[in-house]
């Protein structure tokens, strides 16, 4: 009788990576008004915190994709949870907004960037057929880690205040990413596993054996190619409504006189129907076609976001909700195997590196240029329109992108 695949032991791994990536990141807006009362700062200056821990989260990305390549999954992973705890419970310990962004931003960032990548890219090496399925099932850690951080984040900044808070939240991440690293594998082949007959067309992928001076000759050239920056463009345009909703969604329900319960219950929900939509809309990507699939989910993020704008009562945000993080969940299942359709698996962790700049340009710029318009003009509703229609100019970019591949 032949054993079960250990592939799908990978996917549970980097499910969990992505559970604590995106659990610890997203629950940024359930402190947000904490650490406006600590620091007495802006809205703009505040979420400046967020926004540098994404662009370290992606800018790190681009560096970390070789690293992970040459040094294997396992090893950088364990690098990764270090830096996020050690970010993290710095970060609770914080006296002002520059070391919060020091240290939130910063080292926790660079932490969540080895996470992230190993996270999303490590499933290509060992899925084809059912790359859009496996990938789905490895980035529902996302949803689930909304569904289930954001609240707790919730209840333990009540009862603890938001510095004890970080601090729990530092143990549990430090918990979940050690059982990741003792999961994961590089690939098949080096792992001395047999994929499934009919899964890989042609040969098992295996972990990159080239020089360093041929790893970043590849990864320039394919950097280079019209469609790669379409699809930088597309993700960059595309993902600036997630960044602006992440960090402004509670605030903006209390400033339309709803609770602040609506707001982090909305986040959840995001969370929990992303979390349907990588696993249902990724698989239907592997049959209708994954470009085709994931240019549709951005238009509905675009879209959505608009809706936002008209959105002034709970069920409104709720319904907001249910759709942004449905299309948003089917868009985040499809990122590495679009990657790997489009370029190939050869330096895959070097080249969804690179294209992950796109969030660190939207997740830098996004937030603060949000927050920096309430400032100005007492309301959200131009950010909600401005990255609504940006998000389906995206759309277009990345369908662009699919043809010139």
């Amino acid at each position: 009788m032949r054993r079960p695949y250990y592939g799908w032991v990978i996917v549970g791994a980097c499910f969990l990576g992505s559970f604590v990536v995106f659990g610890v990141s997203y629950s940024f807006s359930v402190f947000l008004d904490r650490i406006l009362d600590a620091f007495g700062r802006s809205r703009g200056a505040t979420s400046l915190a967020f926004g540098v821990q994404t662009l370290s989260i992606y800018v790190g990305a681009s560096g970390v994709g070789v690293l992970v390549d040459r040094y294997g999954t396992r090893r950088m992973l364990v690098v990764g949870t270090l830096l996020t705890t050690a970010g993290l419970a710095s970060a609770s310990r914080a006296t002002d907004l520059p070391s919060l962004i020091l240290t939130y931003g910063v080292v926790t960032g660079l932490g969540l960037s080895v996470v992230y990548v190993v996270s999303y890219a490590t499933v290509t090496r060992w899925f084809d057929r059912r790359l859009g399925l496996a990938g789905g099932l490895a980035s529902a850690g996302l949803g689930v880690g909304m569904l289930v951080v954001v609240p707790s984040a919730t209840w333990l900044v009540a009862r603890l205040g938001w510095r004890d808070a970080l601090g729990a939240l530092a143990v549990g991440a430090a918990a979940v990413l050690l059982v990741a690293a003792a999961l994961v594998r590089d690939d098949p082949t080096t792992t001395a596993v047999e994929p499934p007959d009919g899964e890989f067309v042609g040969a098992t992928p295996t972990a990159n054996s080239q020089t360093l001076a041929d790893q970043y000759a590849d990864a320039k050239d394919i950097a280079t190619r019209p469609s790669f920056g379409l699809l930088l463009v597309g993700w960059t345009l595309v993902y600036a409504t997630l960044y602006v909703v992440l960090a402004h969604l509670v605030l903006h329900t209390v400033d339309g006189g709803l609770s602040r319960a609506v707001g982090a219950t909305a986040l959840a929900l995001v969370g929990a129907t992303s979390a349907v939509g990588r696993v249902g809309i990724g698989h239907l990507g592997d049959v209708s076609g994954r470009l085709r699939v994931f240019v549709a989910c951005s238009a509905a993020m675009g879209v959505s976001t608009l809706w936002l704008v008209a959105a002034d009562t709970a069920a409104g945000i709720y319904a907001f909700a249910v759709v942004y993080g449905l299309a948003y969940g089917g868009n985040g299942a499809l990122l590495s195997p679009l990657v790997a359709d489009l370029f190939g698996r050869a330096n895959i962790n070097a080249v969804f590196g690179l294209l992950s700049m796109a969030f660190a340009i939207s997740g830098l710029i996004a937030p603060s240029a949000a927050g920096a318009t309430y400032d100005a003009l007492g309301t959200y509703d131009p950010a909600f329109l401005a990255t609504g229609a940006a998000a389906l100019v995206g759309a277009g970019a990345v369908a662009a992108a699919g043809r010139l591949a």
